[in-house]
């Protein structure tokens, strides 16, 4: 596959500095206010919280490094300077980080397009800058008519049903050492020598900056209730530890075949149907599409999946995993899944900056799925790392389209990536006001930041001929940190709730999580025990007060980024500006 047409070039030196100033700003401090919930929970580092100068002036110095002596060796030493002069991070972190974004500097700085003026604000915001770089471009869809609007329809009394098992964000970290330090300066904790006189990082895991050891894994996969067996897994990625400043391609491959086992040695015969996520890849976030080839492409890392996944996945799908990281296949008879590659929708993916436009042609692709399926008669589930709502704009709004046009084939998204237990609603195009589909963004496994382990079972109708294969309920399970390290303890992962029963849904259609998103809005007990379960039952001690609770209804609106509308009809009302800023600084990865 041809790269695109290269769009004319601006301003190469900032170009070649943005990867770096992305290494440099996911080290910086947060620069949110402490009093506000919504960002106490947020981590003490990443670029999307650093101070608008400290962005201008870290790009500017870059820009002038790169225009005095344009070698990758002249922009690192500056880098490295200046995030230790603006102490975003140890000296050593600083090193390793920009060493690290070094390899793809290159290829940013002869294709991407981007201006001085518009780094900033891609990075940070309208508060900071414009930028406009990524133009809006639209798929395709078949001729043939939309089928009529059929609203879903609970199954029949005595009707199958099957538990499908959620993994996400699992986050193993092979250096987690019980009693090392759980508060650190870096962007990672719990690792290195046991604390003199202090207890230091728990054995089962540990709040704070903290990944999770593999025993704490396996004993997950262990303790799954053999009275209910599950019928198929959906994994959706982000396997290695968030110590992202240090990581190479042999540490990504190891984590990635360390963790499949394990499940493979669990789960036995039950199929696994995993997707990509944005940590698998490194340096973190990069995912060049498939134009780029050698060293830099992404190869090794599909390569390695396919590899690691074929006990799982039938020739076609490893065929397209190995292009682009996304596949599909039949779940069983009348269930088609497809796995997308969210990395291509990141705006922390610096190799989109060349071209945005559909990277890997997946999206249409997508569309070719959904046609093929829905002429068969099959339901599809759709499953991600990144939830759509978190996605650049273009995309977002092609994807929202697309749930649209198919809303009656497809049956269940989702998604995790935020590491907290939440959803992002769909409503028709024309109104904005018709739930047409839901997606479900599950917690993660790992603690990071300040979290219980978890996980989740979708309740889905079963394999029998007319099923809806739709969500009819999901159950969530946690690992109480607590209770797991206190002294003699016997570790058990338990259910933490039952989305029907605690939430008084009818019903787990779309139009029920709409009604419950209503309720939310004048019932704030049922809010703030929302509020709770978001964060797996270890929420920030500070309750989440009105500006806090707009920004999250706005969120569970917004199944497509950058809409204002979405949000208008809902209460408290907080201007989308100040929303947008809130967002930003919640988002964990």
């Amino acid at each position: 596959m041809a790269a695109p047409a290269r769009p004319r070039l601006r301003c190469r030196a900032l170009v070649a500095a943005l990867p770096l100033a992305l290494a440099l700003l996911a080290l910086s401090p947060v620069s949110a206010r402490p009093q506000d919930p919504l960002l106490a929970v947020a981590p003490r580092w990443g670029w999307r919280n650093v101070s608008c100068p400290v962005c201008r002036a870290l790009f500017g110095a870059l820009d002038v490094a790169l225009q005095l002596e344009p070698t990758v060796s002249r922009v690192g030493r500056v880098a490295s300077r200046l995030c230790q002069d603006l102490r975003l991070a140890r000296a050593e972190v600083c090193r390793e980080a920009v060493q690290l974004f070094q390899r793809d500097v290159v290829s940013a700085w002869a294709r991407s397009v981007l201006r001085p003026a518009e780094a900033c604000g891609l990075l940070l915001g309208p508060r900071c800058g414009h930028w406009d770089i990524l133009g809006d471009w639209n798929v395709s869809f078949p001729d043939t008519p939309k089928p009529p609007v059929r609203p879903p329809e609970p199954p029949a009394p005595g009707a199958p049903s099957a538990r499908i098992l959620f993994l996400t964000d699992l986050h193993w970290d092979r250096l987690y050492a019980p009693g090392s330090a759980a508060a650190c300066p870096d962007p990672l904790c719990c690792r290195g020598a046991a604390t003199p006189g202090a207890p230091g990082a728990g054995f089962w895991g540990e709040y704070g900056k903290c990944d999770l050891p593999l025993h704490t894994i396996e004993l997950l996969l262990e303790q799954l209730p053999a009275a209910a067996p599950v019928a198929a897994v959906y994994w959706t990625g982000d396997i290695p530890a968030h110590d992202v400043w240090q990581q190479s391609r042999r540490d990504q491959v190891r984590a990635l075949s360390t963790v499949t086992a394990a499940l493979r040695r669990r789960l036995g015969t039950v199929p696994v149907f995993p997707a990509v996520g944005n940590h698998e890849a490194t340096p973190v976030n990069a995912f060049p599409p498939p134009y780029v080839r050698g060293n830099q492409s992404a190869a090794w890392l599909y390569d390695a999946m396919a590899r690691e996944w074929q006990q799982w996945l039938s020739p076609d799908a490893l065929r397209t995993l190995r292009a682009g990281g996304f596949y599909t296949a039949q779940v069983w008879p009348g269930l088609r899944l497809v796995s997308l590659n969210m990395n291509f929708c990141s705006q922390a993916n610096f190799w989109l900056l060349i071209n945005a436009t559909d990277p890997a042609g997946q999206l249409q692709w997508l569309v070719g799925v959904l046609a093929d399926a829905e002429r068969a008669g099959d339901k599809v589930h759709i499953i991600g790392h990144i939830p759509p709502g978190h996605c650049l704009r273009s995309w977002s709004w092609n994807y929202y389209r697309i749930i649209s046009r198919f809303e009656g084939t497809i049956a269940g998204q989702f998604f995790g990536h935020t590491h907290v237990d939440e959803f992002e609603m769909f409503y028709d195009e024309e109104t904005l006001t018709r739930p047409v589909s839901i997606a479900f963004i599950a917690p993660s496994v790992t603690t990071y930041i300040n979290l219980n382990p978890g996980y989740r079972v979708y309740v889905v109708d079963g394999s029998y001929p007319g099923s809806s294969h739709a969500v009819l309920d999901h159950e969530t399970f946690i690992l109480n940190l607590t209770e797991a390290n206190a002294p003699g303890a016997v570790p058990r992962w338990q259910l933490l709730y039952r989305a029907r029963e605690t939430y008084g849904l009818p019903n787990a259609f779309p139009a029920d999580w709409d009604r419950l998103l209503r309720r939310f809005q004048d019932d704030e007990r049922l809010f703030q025990r929302f509020w709770f379960l978001l964060h797996k039952g270890h929420p920030p001690r500070a309750p989440c007060g009105a500006g806090c609770k707009a920004a999250l209804l706005c969120a569970l609106r917004s199944g497509r980024s950058d809409d204002p509308g979405l949000c208008r009809p809902l209460r408290p009302t907080l201007p989308f500006a100040r929303i947008q800023q809130l967002w930003r600084q919640r988002r964990l990865c």
